[in-house]
């Protein structure tokens, strides 16, 4: 049997660098893409890639499929994280919040799905997050995107059924990745006149000390193994602790309003 081709975003660090070690260890062909230089499992083929570059996201597609002839698996991982107020926040922070986490995966996928349709099938794992599901207090820019994320994927899954093209869609909780650290390069600039600035502070300490506490990526990455291997796959998975799952329930049953007063009180806001 021909091994599967997998392609990945994202592996400098976090859930793209652990998925991608377990799937090349598993035997599989995997390509993993970084926009910059760094360290990358040995059994990982490296492309350079930059999401917000379209020629460069033409360039690392047309490079997999001249040397395997084909991608079984498309895995949408990589992304960026910025923080602030939404009326604060810097318009350039926003558009590559978007560029990064929507429209690059958008551009990927639509360069991917030729070849998918050609071979009559493949699958596609798009990252979406709790925060997906779910506006976040000043990390509304990212729920944006993942927002994007979910409908995009919906869409899709009903136009790509006929070609065999499965597309399922990922719900992280918190893990202890480099999130905190990135999100703090792209922070708004809040002034000491800032009307948002103290709020901002103390919630972003909240979501910080819930990603250090998260769980260790490893564990998704086994789930996203086992993802790649099932033979009767589901829509979504959201992968966290039961408190966040409990989130995401409470959220569909619970007036708005009611729901937006849990998250306030877990956020401290008012």
């Amino acid at each position: 049997m021909l091994k599967k081709v997998i392609l990945i975003t994202g592996i400098s660090s976090g859930f793209g660098r652990e998925t991608a070690k377990l799937l090349a260890e598993k035997g599989y062909i995997v390509y993993g893409t970084v926009r910059k230089e760094c360290k990358v499992p040995g059994q990982v083929n490296v492309l350079k890639m930059d999401l917000t570059d379209e020629l460069s996201v033409k360039e690392a597609v047309k490079t997999v499929l001249e040397k395997e002839g084909k991608i079984d698996v498309l895995i949408n991982n990589a992304g960026m994280h910025t923080g602030g107020p939404v009326e604060t926040t810097p318009p350039e922070n926003i558009r590559l919040q978007m560029d990064s986490n929507f429209i690059g995966t958008v551009a990927l996928t639509r360069e991917v799905l030729p070849g998918m349709r050609n071979q009559g099938g493949g699958l596609i794992i798009n990252f979406s997050s709790i925060g997906g599901l779910m506006g976040l207090p000043f990390q509304g820019f990212y729920s944006a995107a993942k927002f994007a994320i979910e409908g995009f994927s919906e869409a899709l899954r009903m136009e790509v059924a006929a070609f065999d093209i499965k597309v399922v869609v990922i719900n992280p909780g918190d893990f202890h990745t480099s999130n905190s650290a990135n999100r703090r390069k792209f922070l708004a600039p809040l002034t000491e006149n800032d009307p948002y600035r103290e709020q901002f502070e103390e919630t972003l300490e909240i979501i910080e000390k819930d990603e250090s506490n998260g769980w260790d990526p490893v564990t998704l990455a086994k789930k996203m193994v086992k993802i790649v291997e099932s033979k009767n796959l589901k829509q979504r998975y959201i992968i966290s602790s039961f408190e966040q799952k409990l989130a995401v329930f409470l959220k569909h049953i619970l007036p708005g309003r009611l729901f937006r007063k849990i998250l306030e009180a877990h956020y401290k806001i008012g």
